[in-house]
């Protein structure tokens, strides 16, 4: 992951404002579980359904941090998951070119990820947010949105719809 790239410093975040995410990214890389850098990359990336180039060069960053922390956190693979879905909102942005062919690799990868991960998961978020993944790639936007919701919630609009 190349932070040093001029380009990260004029990127917008999900409030179409400059937004650096590095700082946030790396601490995530030397402390996993930094609450607090969690919490800026779910506040910067994302507003409303609004997200922007820094979002998108954020994803492979979140999928090197997936590959390097063996823990089994939730958070990456539902930003990502989040991402993806907003991108293809017209609103939003669209994928820089020279931010492509990595934001492409990364989804490879962060399927393969979440496949992978799945048969030993036993956290509810966690499988939520591997279900979205896997919905995401498979262009299945709308199950991906049931998937990270949590099974009480699902419940809930299956009563309100009659179904449950």
């Amino acid at each position: 992951m190349d932070f040093s790239d001029e380009r990260w410093a004029g990127l917008s975040g999900g409030y179409r404002v400059a937004c650096d995410p590095r700082p946030a990214l790396q601490m995530l890389w030397s402390h996993p579980d930094h609450k607090a850098a969690w919490e800026e990359l779910w506040n910067e990336l994302h507003h409303q359904g609004d997200i922007g180039e820094a979002s998108y060069a954020s994803v492979p960053a979140l999928v090197e941090l997936v590959k390097r922390n063996e823990a089994r956190d939730w958070n990456p693979f539902a930003l990502a998951a989040l991402i993806e879905e907003c991108r293809l909102e017209p609103r939003n942005p669209p994928l820089p070119d020279w931010l492509s062919d990595g934001y492409r690799q990364a989804w490879t990868q962060l399927f393969a990820l979440a496949l992978a991960k799945l048969a030993d998961a036993t956290d509810e978020t966690l499988l939520n947010s591997l279900m979205a993944v896997v919905a995401t790639h498979k262009g299945l936007p709308m199950l991906a949105r049931l998937a990270i919701l949590s099974e009480s919630e699902r419940r809930d609009m299956l009563d309100e719809a009659g179904w449950a």
